[in-house]
């Protein structure tokens, strides 16, 4: 017999019918206990506890949510094209790469110089801020220098 072969144990070793019963009992219950907890209690509307972050994209300001999103599409329609233009390149066997990436380029530059344009049409927006209570408005001009290996900042008002 080889020694990693599981040996049947002798015939007087195995459980009696009532320490079986208790065994499998505590089996059935150890798998229906609930291992994590939900509080379904309602949060309130507003309060003190700051935000916290959620899974997924980081939060950003909208702008850099509006760019992240034109460089995503920008970076698929670069791909887009230049897959085609690779795919063309090499069933046609004889194709120029100068010509194919004139064909295939100039929509893409002409798509992302009309979008830069359209960007730069919109006006900019009125901002108006409304304060309540005594306002202290702070005019000084820090100037600053930083020098060093490690860098030790000097701010002189």
């Amino acid at each position: 017999m080889h020694p990693d072969t599981p040996q049947a144990p002798p015939a007087g070793a195995g459980l009696s019918e009532e320490q079986a019963e208790v065994a499998a009992r505590r089996l059935i219950t150890d798998a229906y206990r609930p291992t994590a907890y939900r509080d379904d209690t309602p949060v309130p509307a507003h309060g003190d506890t700051p935000a916290v972050a959620q899974p997924g994209r980081p939060p950003m300001s909208q702008g850099a949510t509006d760019a992240s999103v034109l460089l995503l599409a920008g970076g698929a329609t670069t791909v887009m094209v230049g897959g085609t233009a690779g795919v063309l390149m090499y069933v046609s066997q004889f194709a120029d790469p100068l010509v194919c990436g004139l064909a295939f380029g100039a929509p893409t530059a002409l798509v992302l110089a009309l979008a830069r344009l359209a960007q730069r049409a919109k006006p900019a927006p009125d901002i108006h801020h409304h304060y309540q209570g005594p306002v202290h408005q702070d005019r000084r001009t820090l100037h600053s220098r930083t020098n060093g290996v490690w860098a030790k900042t000097h701010n002189q008002p």
